[in-house]
C-alpha cells in the first residue's frame, strides 16, 4: 500500500474532474481528436495522456524495479474507485509451493452471491498487485453482485515463468473447491484478469478444462496478452505513446521469459494451443489504442472458431489498462459493469443448459 502525497491527491481530483466534464467540455479541452485506424481516442483519455506521458516514472522500463513497481501503484491510486462494499477481507490461499495472499470483495453478505470471479491483476506479470487491481474487483464485486476473490500470485524475475501461473491454477482450484466458503454454488466459479492477468485466466482456463472438480464457468478476459511468440499491425499502430508501449512489453517479457522460457510455450502465449475447444465461455475486451489489440481480437476469433461460446467487445477509443479508472471515468465502469453482466448471464444460460 503507497502513502499518497500532496501532488498524488491533486492528480485523483484532478482526473475524477476530468470525468465528470460534458463531452462538448473534454473536447474543447482535447483539441483537435487523436483518429487513427478509423478509431478516435475518447478526449479524457487524450488529455490523460498528456498528463501520463510527461509524468516522471512513464517510462518505467528504463527505472530499477522498486520505482517502477510504485509508479504503477501510484498510477493505480489515481484512478482507483471508492465503491462501498459489504465485505473486504484479506485471506491466505494455499498453493503448491506454499501460500500466497489473496482479497475477497463481496457487495453484500446476507444472501448468496451469484457467482465467484477468481481475478488476476495486470502489469506484465513483473508489477501490480491486490491494491492496483482493487478498483475493477472492486466495481465488479459491487455491479454483479459476484464474489471476486483478488490474487496476490508471486512476480517475476524474483519468480519467473511458470510460477506466476501456477500460483494462479492453483488459487482458482481452491476457490472452486469451496464455493460455498465465498458465498456461492459449486459450479458457479469462473476467472478473470486484465493484460498478464487475462493472460493468466485465458491459461487456467485451459489447463483446468478437464479437471474432475469443474473448469472454470466462465473466463473474463480485459486486454489479454494472448501471444507473445509475435508481434501483430496493433504494435505498429501503438507502439509508444499510448500507456502501454512495445518497449514496455519487451521489458515485461525479459522479465518473465527466464531460464529457457519463450513466447512459442502455449503455456505462455495460449493461442497457440492446439485445441481450445471446450475451454470456458469467453468475454474479451480489447481497447481501439492498445498494442495487444490486435492478439486479443485474435483470441476471441480462435475461441469461437473452437466452438466456445465467446463475446468480443471492442472499446474503439480507449488505451490499455482504462478498465482500473473505474474512479474517474464513466466508461470504465460500464465496461467492467459490462462483463460482469455477461458474466451472470453466462451462468443462468448454464443452469438452463443453453451456453450459446
Amino acid at each position: 500500500m503507497i502513502r499518497p502525497r500532496p501532488h498524488d491527491h491533486l492528480l485523483r481530483a484532478g482526473a475524477r474532474a476530468l470525468g465528470a466534464l460534458p463531452p462538448r467540455a473534454l473536447r474543447a479541452l482535447a483539441g483537435t481528436p487523436v483518429e487513427i485506424d478509423g478509431n478516435e481516442l475518447h478526449p479524457a483519455v487524450q488529455v490523460s495522456l498528456r498528463v501520463m506521458n510527461d509524468a516522471p516514472g512513464a517510462r518505467f522500463e528504463q527505472l530499477p524495479l522498486a520505482e517502477a513497481r510504485e509508479h504503477i501503484e501510484r498510477e493505480a491510486w489515481t484512478f482507483a474507485s471508492t465503491t462501498r462494499l459489504a465485505q473486504r477481507e484479506d485471506i491466505s490461499i494455499p498453493t503448491r509451493d506454499g501460500a500466497i495472499a489473496g482479497r475477497v470483495y463481496r457487495a453484500r453478505t446476507d444472501r448468496p452471491a451469484p457467482g465467484v470471479v477468481v481475478y488476476f491483476h495486470g502489469g506484465g506479470w513483473v508489477l501490480g498487485s491486490l491494491d492496483s487491481g482493487d478498483a475493477a474487483c472492486r466495481t465488479l464485486a459491487a455491479t454483479s453482485g459476484m464474489t471476486v476473490v483478488s490474487v496476490d500470485y508471486r512476480l517475476a524475475p524474483e519468480a519467473p515463468f511458470p510460477h506466476g501461473l501456477h500460483d494462479s491454477i492453483d488459487a482458482f482450484r481452491f476457490v472452486r473447491d469451496d464455493a460455498e466458503r465465498f458465498g456461492a454454488a459449486p459450479g458457479t466459479v469462473g476467472v478473470g484478469g486484465e493484460s498478464a492477468g487475462g493472460n493468466i485466466a485465458a491459461l487456467t482456463s485451459i489447463v483446468t478444462r478437464d479437471d474432475d472438480a469443474g473448469a472454470p464457468a466462465f473466463q473474463i478476459l480485459f486486454c489479454p496478452v494472448t501471444d507473445l511468440s509475435r508481434k501483430r499491425r496493433s504494435y505498429d499502430l501503438f507502439r509508444d505513446g499510448y500507456f502501454l508501449t512495445e518497449a514496455q512489453m519487451d521489458w515485461y517479457a525479459a522479465h518473465y521469459l527466464r531460464d529457457g522460457a519463450t513466447g512459442d510455450d502455449p503455456l505462455v502465449s495460449p493461442i497457440l494451443t492446439d485445441d481450445l475447444s471446450g475451454v470456458a465461455p469467453a468475454y474479451v475486451a480489447v481497447s481501439g489504442f492498445d498494442v495487444l489489440r490486435d492478439e486479443g481480437v485474435d483470441y476471441a476469433e480462435r475461441l469461437e472458431a473452437a466452438g466456445v461460446a465467446t463475446r468480443l467487445v471492442v472499446h474503439t477509443g480507449q488505451i490499455h489498462g482504462f478498465f482500473n479508472a473505474c474512479g474517474a471515468l464513466s466508461e470504465a465502469r460500464e465496461a467492467v459493469a459490462d462483463a460482469g453482466r455477461w458474466a451472470l448471464q453466462t451462468l443462468a444460460a448454464t443452469r438452463t443448459g443453453d451456453r450459446r
